[in-house]
């Protein structure tokens, strides 16, 4: 088939290689001519595994291009909109104003039949309201919410443990189903499962499911604040009741808490959409979900300073990881990164190292020190702090890194380091949720 790619950011790059390589021709829309001339030569412009090789035997079948032109799109059946909805600037609510342009520019290129696609993390009433917008154009609106994770978006995107679409109760709607089913033949053929649903609920499922893995990683970090305050260990707790198969043992991973460019922005506009429709009340414990995450980042902060002696000023602090998690270079809402600026507003002598997220981490906070190895960030610290769990760090040698530093103190703020490995070998370990 025939599609085009509003936007070209992490969801749209992805979505579009993976479409040029399931068969279809695609052509990716964006407003940013670096991005859509890094791409067009083949070029991920952000960090992401299977994504340069994709992108690369993509371009070279002739079936994927990229460019800043909207009029490109004329003559496709199916336009996926993946542009981003960021946080408002000083409120809870998703900033709506790129899917809103996206959908004026696309509209005078729609023709009778097509199908359009939304795929961006929107409040629920959204596609209702573009759907009305949309009314003759000839084309109708679905809504196919995606579940990508980042350092596996390409594995998620050929093969999704999901398919929902949120279709309109008309003819119209049916057809544009059986378009979808023939966009994701070969996931369908797969076995994965498909899910015909209203607007609404699939607007909520995104934002729902992102919520449930929120408070899943903060109620476990709230039991690491219990564990601290009564000498019990958060990973053995975690163990223990992770083998409830109700419970289950994924995203029970005490630590710094989550970050990323979704699941903090997509709890906070799930509030303030709740708001807006007057059950605010059904979401008042998402807050407390959040303000716990974020109190993961100040029991940090105390801990380096307790290792320390009572304050950071001055003293070498080697910070392993920038990136919000591991297998990505997205520096947004990032633990790890945050903690570095205000161990360096509090006079720290910081060092950071991370493997992908250095370029992101400087343009952010220029004011720090970088380093271009994982000895050259420790050499001469009296503190380290592991805050992304890079498998470079989880795999380190606690005896070979002994030697490079002035002071053997680490803090593992991800809970993945053996901690009778690094005590062997002369170290103060410490960790959250574990004494």
């Amino acid at each position: 088939m025939k599609i085009s790619v509003i936007g070209c950011g992490y969801l749209g790059a992805v979505h579009a290689a993976c479409m040029a390589s399931l068969g279809h021709e695609v052509v990716g829309v964006d407003v940013d001519e670096r991005k859509a001339a890094a791409l067009s030569r083949g070029e991920a412009p952000f960090f992401e595994p299977g994504l340069p090789e994709l992108l690369t035997e993509a371009m070279a079948t002739g079936r994927l291009s990229f460019t800043t032109d909207m009029s490109a799109v004329e003559g496709a059946d199916v336009h996926f909109v993946c542009v981003g909805t960021p946080q408002k600037a000083g409120e809870y609510a998703a900033d709506m104003t790129y899917v809103d342009s996206a959908f004026t520019e696309l509209r005078p290129y729609l023709r009778e039949g097509n199908v359009v696609a939304g795929k961006s993390t929107v409040p629920v009433g959204t596609a209702e309201r573009l759907a009305a917008e949309l009314e003759g154009s000839g084309a109708v609106l679905v809504w196919n919410p995606e579940f990508l994770r980042e350092g596996f978006a390409v594995e998620d995107t050929l093969h999704p443990d999901r398919l929902v679409y949120g279709v309109a109760a008309s003819e119209a709607g049916q057809r544009s189903v059986e378009v979808l089913d023939e966009v994701y033949a070969t996931p369908i053929s797969e076995g994965t499962p498909r899910l015909v649903t209203d607007y609404a609920t699939a607007q909520l499922v995104k934002v729902a499911a992102n919520s449930f893995l929120a408070t899943k990683i903060s109620f476990i970090n709230a039991m690491a604040e219990l564990c601290e305050a009564t000498g019990a260990d958060v990973t053995q707790l975690a163990d223990a009741i992770g083998h409830d198969v109700r419970i289950g043992r994924r995203f029970l991973n005490a630590g710094l808490g989550f970050g990323g460019g979704c699941l903090p922005k997509d709890i906070r506009a799930f509030m303030a959409r709740a708001g807006e429709l007057g059950v605010d009340q059904a979401l008042t414990f998402l807050r407390e979900v959040d303000a716990i995450n974020l109190r993961r980042r100040a029991r940090m902060l105390d801990l380096a300073r307790a290792e320390l002696g009572g304050s950071v000023a001055n003293r070498k602090v080697a910070v392993l990881g920038a990136a919000f998690k591991p297998n990505s270079d997205d520096i947004r809402d990032s633990p790890a990164l945050d903690v570095a600026i205000q161990l360096g507003k509090e006079s720290a002598r910081v060092t950071l190292f991370d493997p992908e997220a250095m370029p992101n981490a400087k343009a952010k906070a220029p004011e720090l020190g970088y380093a271009d190895s994982i000895e050259d960030a420790v050499d001469g610290a009296e503190l380290v702090l592991l805050l992304t769990e890079w498998k470079q760090f989880v795999e380190m040698d606690p005896k070979a890194i002994g030697e490079l530093v002035d002071g053997r103190r680490i803090l593992d703020g991800r809970n993945v380091l053996v901690p009778s490995e690094w005590r062997d070998a002369g170290w103060t370990y410490r960790a959250l949720g574990r004494q």
